[in-house]
Order: C-alpha cells, then structure tokens, then sequence
C-alpha cells in the first residue's frame, strides 16, 4: 500500500516457517529493477518498503519467493 503510488510503497508479507525469503521488482518488461529482500527470516510479520523514485511511471511487479511459496502482485507507479 497504497497502490498506485508515488514515490514509495510499503509491502507487508509474513511468513509461517523460517525461510530464505526474496522480494524482487520487476519492470512490465520482465527486466529485475530492484532486490527489496533477499534475506533468512524467522516466522514473523514484515515490511519492505520500495523507493521508487529513480524510476519512471508505470506497472512494476513485486514479487515474493518464500520456500515453495511464490506470488506476484502488480503495482502501478504515477508521477
């Protein structure tokens, strides 16, 4: 949240298990744009907050990679 945003948004995410966790967003491209987390959690509530502000506006994709768990959501960056 919020989304769409301008220039940062936070994603909250939790975790069941410790695990290696990776949040990374994606351009519409597909193109990495930015490594959020890439860390070993514990079992737990977090957030990660994007700066978005060296990027120019559109549709980026976060995604989430938590042991089997994966999900993407799409955000939309307005300037």
């Amino acid at each position: 949240y919020p989304n769409p945003f301008n220039p940062t948004t936070t994603i909250s995410y939790s975790i069941s298990s410790a695990e290696n966790v990776l949040i990374e967003a994606y351009d519409i491209r597909g193109r990495l744009v930015e490594s959020l987390v890439s860390d070993f959690q514990y079992a737990g509530n977090y957030t990660a907050i994007w700066d978005a502000s060296r990027y120019p506006s559109g549709i980026y994709f976060i995604i989430m990679e938590a042991g089997t768990f994966r999900e993407t959501r799409k955000v939309l960056l307005i300037k």
